[in-house]
């Protein structure tokens, strides 16, 4: 004997030979077999676009952090400039502060030798 089951499937039904009563089959199997089939769809397609979403947002974080290390290495080198400007501006006063340093060494080496205060005694000289 036969019954039919959903969609159009049927589904043969043991005769009991010895007592003439069919025998109980159990549709745990195929509603199983069902369920694998249809989680694997559900999970196949959300797995799919989990995937595509998780590399959209690893490439969003890629590119974020891309972003963020250039701009980082653009404001280290404007930070190297402006120390580098500042560095060739203090070398120029250090070389005119050198030069004016000469100039006021000249200038008291002259007042000293001018000034009799400064001049050197000769005490052997003096007491002959």
């Amino acid at each position: 004997m036969s019954k039919t089951l959903g969609k159009g499937r049927k589904m043969e039904l043991p005769l009991d030979e010895e007592d003439g009563t069919f025998t109980n089959i159990s549709l745990a199997d195929d509603s199983e077999y069902r369920s694998r089939k249809l989680s694997a769809k559900v999970e196949g397609a959300p797995t799919t676009m989990m995937n595509a979403d998780m590399d959209a947002v690893e490439n969003q974080v890629e590119l974020e952090e891309k972003t963020r290390l250039i701009n980082q290495v653009l404001e280290l080198q404007h930070t190297l400039e402006d120390l580098s400007a500042r560095v060739d501006a203090v070398k120029e006063e250090n070389l005119k502060l050198k030069s004016e340093n000469q100039v006021l060494g000249q200038y008291i080496e002259n007042l000293m030798s001018a000034s009799s205060v400064f001049q050197t005694t000769d005490t052997k000289s003096k007491r002959k």
